[in-house]
């Protein structure tokens, strides 16, 4: 784990890369902090909690998916939260600085441990490692939380898309933002 933090009464918190294919208990306690995020509307792009095959069969696939990289947080050694990094195709080369963060989300009963802060923490560490300078995402209006988050974090604001999510009959704003962390790559 890239942090940890513990007292005699704090639980255990931390954030990590996934590397390797997801132990059983972890699918499982990853699937049932999807099922909380989903089921509290907040922070994935489900709308209605899908079947458990299907959850399952997601995040085996994110996991081996070449483009895409998988960070959890734990609470407790329990994954309760996630965030994606989509890398940029290898034919983008004039984009390929930049990555795209998606699907970041924090189960509700795991929040106000600053974990949602501690992922987004370890995605722009690593992905300086890794030679981004960029990284990119949007996020629903009506996430209030994640948007404080993302500005207090640095990223900056440069468009909205006014029919980007269609949940429960109704049309949501999204906003976008960037944040470079990398600058001496634009020196």
């Amino acid at each position: 784990m890239s942090e940890q933090s513990k007292t005699q009464d704090a639980p255990v918190i931390g954030v990590e890369f996934v590397a390797e294919a997801l132990s059983v208990n972890d699918l499982n306690d990853l699937c049932d902090a999807t099922d909380s995020a989903i089921k509290d509307g907040g922070g994935f792009g489900w709308v209605s909690v899908p079947q458990r095959d299907v959850l399952e069969s997601y995040w085996k696939g994110v996991v081996t998916a070449p483009t895409r990289q998988l960070f959890v947080a734990r609470l407790d050694n329990t994954i309760c939260g996630n965030c994606q990094v989509v890398l940029p195709p290898k034919n983008n080369e004039a984009q390929g600085h930049m990555v795209t963060l998606t699907t970041q989300f924090i189960a509700p009963w795991a929040r106000g441990y600053g974990l949602a802060k501690m992922l987004l923490e370890e995605v722009e560490r690593k992905s300086v490692t890794d030679g981004y300078a960029v990284i990119n995402l949007d996020v629903r209006d009506t996430m209030d939380g994640a948007i404080k988050l993302y500005k207090n974090l640095g990223y900056q604001q440069f468009g909205a898309h006014p029919y980007s999510v269609r949940a429960n009959g109704e049309t949501i704003q999204s906003q976008f933002y960037y944040k470079v962390i990398n600058p001496g790559l634009f020196k």
